[in-house]
Parts: structure tokens; C-alpha cells; sequence
């Protein structure tokens, strides 16, 4: 099973195991990550997932579609390697992934 380690604004880290097919907002919120609250259930219609990709992984993770980009314009901290937790699909090539967290969601 993939693991992914999510980091807080205050570098805490929480690295979790998560089954292939399941989104990382959902991941987190499984396992009581702090930082990811997932109000619209996954829905890409809010931002409350959002997390930076750790440079090395970015191009495993995929790019934003349009509709996250959207949703993305309404999040403070707003950077390149952006992206909304709920629009990442975890598969075996992501096992070691590695997000950070804006410090809006401290």
C-alpha cells in the first residue's frame, strides 16, 4: 500500500498508508490529518484541501485540470506546484508522495 506523508505549516509530519484509487483529501481525512478538512467532500468545489506537491513528485501527480485550477484561484498561498488534495488519485507510482499545507490551513 502507498504511503503518503503530508507536512503542516509547522512541519509536523503524519505519514499515512493509502490504498490505491482513493484520493488524498480522502486520506487525509481518514486518518485525521490536521490541515485538510475536505468540506466539499471531494466534490473539487472548495479549496480546503489544498497542498503543495513536493517538487520531485509533481510530475507523477499530474497536472490541475481546469476546474481545480478554478477552485485554486480562491486559495491564499496560491503557488505553482499547487494543487487540491481531492484531485490527486493515489496509485503504486505515488508510494513516498510528499505535501506540504499552506499556513491558511494551520
Amino acid at each position: 500500500m502507498p504511503q503518503v506523508t503530508f507536512i503542516g505549516f509547522n512541519e509536523t509530519k503524519h505519514t499515512v498508508d493509502v490504498p490505491v484509487g482513493v484520493n488524498l483529501m480522502r486520506a487525509a481525512t481518514d486518518n485525521a490529518v490536521p490541515g485538510i478538512d475536505g468540506d466539499c467532500g471531494g466534490n473539487c468545489a472548495c479549496a480546503t484541501c489544498h497542498v503543495f506537491v513536493d517538487a520531485a513528485w509533481e510530475e507523477r501527480a499530474g497536472v490541475r485540470t481546469a476546474k481545480e485550477d478554478d477552485m485554486l484561484n480562491f486559495a491564499p498561498e496560491l503557488r505553482s506546484n499547487s494543487r487540491l488534495a481531492c484531485q490527486i488519485i493515489v496509485t503504486e507510482a505515488l508510494d513516498g508522495l510528499v505535501v506540504t499545507m499552506p499556513e491558511a490551513q494551520h
